[in-house]
């Protein structure tokens, strides 16, 4: 592509380039199957437990320094189960639902074909990058189970770093990793407040927000450059920049032209 300006492209991973929450909901009805059918659970339990998991999931607040993701995960499990069905802590039971959640979740995390050769393709001419937060091990599982690697000059995991998204310092290790500015940068991810905000912290060329639904609020905020409703839209985008770039290059030339006469 040889973008005039930009020389990279930095992508998110969950629910960017892999549908993270479709593969979640597949594995939580394995679960809620797995209760009812040998544990006997009605239907109602079942789904109230995971609806609690979900819940703490979402609350999670995790340092590896004092407990594993899979111990804190597995707890997760065990407190659901104890909170809807009462009597002892079951942490055997926990640790299956965990497991069966977690196997089931990896399977069905997959890189489509088409957004493989979009990334080839943009390969050709530009520095891509993977940058994702999150736990190592969780994300660094991701990553093996839908095979991306070979897409990528370089993957950074924020919870590898001191710092993760929105703030400045990952992005500027991203920057010198790939031997880049700031300036010459593209972040494309699908969350206002880690990929937009973080790309605009740390004054890249562009940000691009994957907004699936394309019912944007009124006053989304903050404000993305770019918004797309499929990330097989980006290369039309970059395309649209390079026209942008290449038409702003022309008009100053023209200035300095009309400068010199």
């Amino acid at each position: 592509m040889g973008l005039h300006g930009v020389k990279a492209v930095f992508f998110d991973l969950d629910n960017t380039l892999i549908d993270t929450a479709a593969a979640g909901r597949r594995a939580i009805e394995e679960v809620i199957s797995a209760l009812q059918s040998k544990h006997h659970y009605g239907d109602g339990e079942a789904r109230a437990v995971c609806d609690k998991v979900q819940a703490k999931l979402l609350k999670e607040c995790h340092d590896p320094a004092k407990m594993c993701i899979t111990d804190l995960r597995i707890s997760h499990w065990e407190e659901a189960i104890q909170e809807t069905i009462g009597g002892e802590a079951n942490r055997d039971l926990a640790a299956e639902c965990y497991y069966l959640w977690k196997t089931t979740r990896l399977q069905h995390l997959t890189l489509a074909e088409d957004t493989r050769a979009m990334l080839t393709e943009l390969r050709k001419g530009l520095r891509l990058l993977l940058l994702t937060n999150g736990d190592r091990q969780t994300q660094r599982e991701k990553i093996e189970a839908c095979a991306c690697q070979p897409y990528f000059d370089a993957i950074v995991v924020g919870g590898e770093q001191k710092e993760e998204k929105p703030a400045p310092s990952i992005f500027h290790y991203c920057c010198d990793l790939l031997g880049v500015q700031p300036a010459e940068c593209v972040m494309v991810g699908d969350s206002l407040d880690t990929d937009i905000q973080g790309g605009l912290n740390a004054g890249l060329k562009a940000t691009v927000w994957l907004n699936k639904t394309m019912t944007a609020p009124v006053d989304t905020y903050p404000v993305p450059h770019y918004i797309i409703s499929s990330v097989l839209d980006l290369p039309a985008v970059l395309q649209k920049m390079e026209h942008n770039i290449n038409a702003k290059l022309e008009t100053d030339h023209m200035a300095g032209s009309d400068e010199a006469h």
